[in-house]
């Protein structure tokens, strides 16, 4: 089977090494190509072929015609393969990171390519700058990488002949042979994008064993996350607390993970959720938040996370809880135009007073300004960490390792299991098959899609406006 894939681009991030673990499973299997809008930096284990017009609209700045890209894609598909290819796989094709993508994606529909589109991520899930006005492709094959975004999809329109499971994989990494000392770190082994909640694991790291301390791996890509990352960086040194941040900047992934006491997570939001996963594989321990909507798919593959949390709770009075209502009240009226969705008053107090029931709020909803007034009081008076404590009692498994060792062989097990390559090669050649001889007639209801996500009792201002994933 000939398989074209198709991306925006080929940077280090979670869709391209989707697409890395697809090309390696399916070797051997298919005759594939890569085409995108930037070459790769690095050694790519597809052929890649470079069509400048398909690169994030910031990248390539120049107007194009999509019937001439179309056709542009069309003829290197058929130059690389001597003839056409059986699927074209897109990756994330519904986020407006190239304002014609679209366009093309129906003109090349119209030329008669099978297309199968992946969606790692929606623009109606906290990214509203990057919302296509227009309607999604129809009468095409599209797969997700969790059930809690299938079942919207079938919820707004898709079938379930046309629409599919594609679960990530994972390798097995190499671990060394000799044990590796442990450092006295906990590591947050991410980009500090602001959905990854740096507030949090900052909160997380004063219930730290005395000797700890937190390591942040990455720094940030994109202006408006710098801006943040760089306030937080400031916020710890004036509080003189033990965080180190950029430590993946000068320190192989491997030899820090190996060398880390356990590992944490403090997203708000996730596609697939590596980050609940490959810890384990490394022989580490992971705490912290839990997405219950994304775990549920690996809580029932036999995976323990019950030692995590779902929720944070703060009491109101730790920060200025009406300037956040005002900030809140009025990102969401900012966004709701920028879906042409009405909304009123009501609706947003109502909303409101669901997210503050008792008092309290989820710390994970809040801006940086206001989580740095709750880290405040927490920091100068112990008090307010005991009642903290109380009131969210999972946070007490924090630095709590009991029974690690039975935990991470199960999980390991578990996840071996589940998504290894072999399986995921086999779903894959399995789902081309139902691409190829099923032809579809389903079309996205994007308003109802708007709807599954645009959710007041979840709306955190660490997410939306954050527009730029990966």
């Amino acid at each position: 089977m000939k398989i074209v894939f198709i991306h925006y681009h080929l940077n280090t991030g979670g869709v391209t090494t989707c697409l890395q673990q697809q090309l390696k499973a399916l070797k051997g299997d298919c005759d594939m190509c890569v085409i995108t809008g930037e070459l790769p930096s690095r050694t790519f284990p597809a052929k890649t072929i470079c069509v400048p017009e398909l690169a994030y609209s910031s990248v390539f700045r120049k107007p194009y015609a999509p019937e001439k890209v179309a056709a542009t894609v069309i003829q290197k598909i058929r130059d690389h393969f001597d003839g056409p290819c059986d699927i074209v796989h897109v990756h994330n094709p519904l986020l407006a990171k190239n304002s014609n993508f679209l366009q093309v994606l129906k003109q090349l529909q119209q030329e008669g390519l099978i297309l199968l589109l992946q969606a790692h991520d929606f623009a109606e899930d906290g990214r509203a700058r990057l919302y296509f006005h227009e309607d999604y492709p129809v009468d095409c094959h599209y797969c997700v990488v969790n059930s809690r975004d299938y079942e919207i999809l079938l919820k707004c329109g898709l079938k379930k002949q046309g629409l599919h499971h594609l679960f990530n994989c994972l390798s097995l990494p190499q671990l060394p042979p000799d044990p590796v000392a442990q450092k006295p770190y906990v590591v947050y082994p991410i980009r500090a994008i602001r959905r990854k909640n740096i507030g949090e694991a900052i909160l997380l790291s004063l219930l730290f064993d005395p000797q700890e301390w937190l390591a942040v791996t990455l720094p940030p890509n994109s202006a408006a996350d710098v801006v943040s990352y760089k306030a937080w960086k400031a916020f710890a040194a004036d509080y003189r607390l033990p965080i180190e941040f950029d430590r993946g900047l000068y320190t192989p992934f491997e030899t820090i993970v190996c060398s880390a006491r356990y590992l944490l997570t403090t997203s708000i939001t996730e596609g697939f959720g590596f980050s609940f996963l490959e810890p384990w594989l490394y022989q580490k321990h992971v705490s912290g938040r839990k997405l219950d909507d994304i775990c549920n798919d690996f809580e029932i593959r036999g995976i323990d996370l019950d030692h995590m949390y779902s929720q944070l709770m703060v009491p109101l009075e730790e920060f200025d809880a009406n300037d956040f209502y005002s900030q809140w009240n009025r990102t969401i009226m900012d966004t709701a135009r920028i879906f042409d969705l009405q909304i009123d008053a009501t609706q947003i107090r109502r909303g409101y007073e669901a997210i503050t029931e008792g008092g309290l709020i989820d710390f994970g909803l809040l801006a940086e300004p206001y989580q740095k007034q709750v880290l405040h009081h927490l920091i100068s008076n112990k008090t307010h960490l005991l009642k903290l404590l109380t009131r969210n009692p999972l946070l007490a498994e924090i630095s709590n390792r009991t029974d690690q060792k039975n935990r991470i062989e199960t999980n390991r097990n578990a996840i071996v299991r589940s998504y290894n390559m072999a399986r995921y090669r086999q779903t894959l050649l399995d789902l081309y098959t139902r691409v190829v001889t099923t032809p579809v007639k389903q079309q996205i209801n994007k308003k109802k899609l708007l709807a599954e996500f645009f959710d007041l009792k979840r709306f955190s201002l660490l997410k939306w406006g954050d527009d730029d994933p990966q």
